[in-house]
């Protein structure tokens, strides 16, 4: 009996502890269990916060490198907690059918030189980010610094040379960040302006020359930008600057504007810009009104699939209307239509497709037409022709025209892109440069600048007072040559980092 008692004690122990063993092991499995389940939902919970919060900036929530006008890059070379890099090199070469024998071309923003080698743009600075406190700084070398601060006229008032003090800036403004709905922007300074869709950056367009929609409206406002982003898809601005694509004010009364931009997903963009302002020199009673809309469609999206094919399609659409309306001193009249018509409405779209083996390869075709009686939106050509063109420009005078281009581009990366272009522009008025060339007989200045843009202003009047007050032909006139249309070939590399 005593064994039996000993021998049913001992295997209650091994059977308890065999059970302990089991329930220990369970015990643990399931805190494993568990620990793994928190583990997964705490990084569940995080990368759901980091995505809330991405998605939580303005046009994060989609890829918008597709859009014409908008930078495709995704990284930059240089970026830390208080700087962010951005450079630019655009170089191109160009050749017109007029084959000016000065080699200058007229009539645009994007080239200069023909049949040379031009350094166009060379663009170094970035972005400055601490706390709210924000700030950008881009320089401008290149002919385009001359090129584009030879058409603001406001520097002829007043002292300093405004020009030679600017145009070495693209950009450079400060500001200060809000964190009210999903950010609001105050910033003072220079800075790009969205009039005419495409960026002046060309690395970030789908062409490298403009239509005349967006080669004649404003590149820069100088002023002071209000940003309101109420949700991540939508963008409210605000303008109170100098003028039209002006260093100064032409009068007394500041430009205002405003701008609108939405996008309800990541295929489409719709952009109203418009602008109020007096920007005839000496003539405060002349107001200025602008509209401009665009909308920009991604059509086809197949990014995903692999192979050769094309990968993305889109198209983007601009209308803009606008005029001057009121009376000048020494009673010139300006009216949106009629015989002193001063408006100006203009249209250009473009179509683009994305193909091969990580969209290395792009094509665009496109082009528009502007009307701009008056001309007062008219980039102005340079030379002996500028006195001539500028003293036709009066309330009703004739200007308008057409263009087309077709482009082809090869990116490598998202850091260089290689293109060549075909342009054909018409204009009803003689404006491009032809044969003879805008700087004298031989194809040289033949006289040194007076004015403070050098070799961009020649004086060349057709007329001149003489000592009885009486306007007589001028014995020196110069005579230049400027035909109706042009037909050229680009070829450009540009980097950007």
């Amino acid at each position: 009996m005593k064994k039996q008692l000993l021998t049913i004690a001992a295997l209650a122990i091994i059977v308890l502890k065999v059970d302990g063993q089991t329930t220990n092991n369970s015990v643990n499995d399931m805190f494993k269990a568990d620990a793994g389940k928190f583990k997964a939902d705490s990084t569940r919970k995080a990368d759901s916060i980091k995505t809330a919060n991405a998605n939580s900036q303005p046009f994060s929530f989609a890829d918008f490198s597709w859009l014409n006008g908008n930078n495709r890059q995704s990284s930059k070379l240089l970026d830390n907690a208080y700087f962010t890099g951005d450079f630019t090199f655009d170089l191109n070469y160009t050749r017109s059918n007029n084959n000016p024998i000065d080699n200058t071309v007229a009539g645009s923003t994007a080239l200069a030189r023909n049949n040379e080698i031009d350094v166009n743009y060379i663009a170094i600075g970035g972005d400055f980010h601490y706390d709210h406190i924000r700030g950008r700084i881009m320089t401008q070398f290149g002919t385009r610094a001359t090129e584009v601060a030879r058409n603001d006229y406001s520097a002829y008032k007043g002292q300093y040379d405004l020009p030679d003090a600017y145009r070495y800036l693209s950009e450079a403004y400060a500001g200060y960040h809000f964190d009210t709905w999903h950010g609001i922007n105050v910033d003072m300074g220079i800075f790009q302006s969205y009039i005419g869709l495409l960026s002046y950056n060309s690395f970030e367009n789908w062409s490298y020359q403009p239509s005349y929609l967006s080669d004649n409206t404003p590149w820069f406002f100088n002023g002071i930008r209000i940003q309101m982003f109420p949700s991540v898809k939508t963008k409210l601005e605000v303008w109170i600057i100098n003028g039209w694509q002006s260093y100064a004010n032409f009068n007394k009364l500041p430009g205002l504007g405003f701008s609108y931009t939405h996008s309800p997903n990541g295929s489409v963009k719709i952009v109203s810009n418009n602008y109020f302002g007096t920007d005839v020199a000496g003539a405060p009673g002349v107001k200025r009104y602008h509209t401009d809309n665009s909308v920009q469609y991604l059509y086809f999206d197949a990014l995903d699939k692999k192979g050769s094919g094309i990968k993305r399609a889109a198209f983007s659409l601009t209308g803009d209307f606008g005029f001057q309306n009121g009376t000048a001193p020494g009673g010139v009249v300006y009216q949106p239509f009629g015989k002193n018509a001063s408006n100006m409405i203009g249209l250009m779209a473009y179509n683009r497709l994305w193909y091969g083996e990580g969209m290395k390869w792009g094509t665009t075709i496109g082009g528009g037409f502007i009307s701009n009686p008056s001309r007062y939106l008219a980039l102005v050509p340079p030379g002996l022709a500028t006195d001539s063109f500028l003293a036709a420009s009066t309330p009703g005078a004739k200007m308008s025209g057409w263009d087309a281009s077709a482009t082809v581009d090869y990116s490598p990366n998202q850091f260089l892109t290689l293109r060549m272009e075909f342009v054909h522009r018409f204009m009803n008025i003689p404006y491009f440069n032809g044969p003879g060339g805008v700087s004298g007989p031989t194809g040289y200045t033949a006289n040194p600048a007076t004015s403070f843009n050098p070799n961009s202003y020649i004086p060349n009047p057709v007329n001149i007072t003489n000592a009885q007050g009486q306007s007589v032909p001028n014995p020196n006139f110069v005579p230049f040559d400027l035909v109706h249309s042009e037909t050229r070939v680009i070829l450009a590399l540009i980097a950007r980092f």
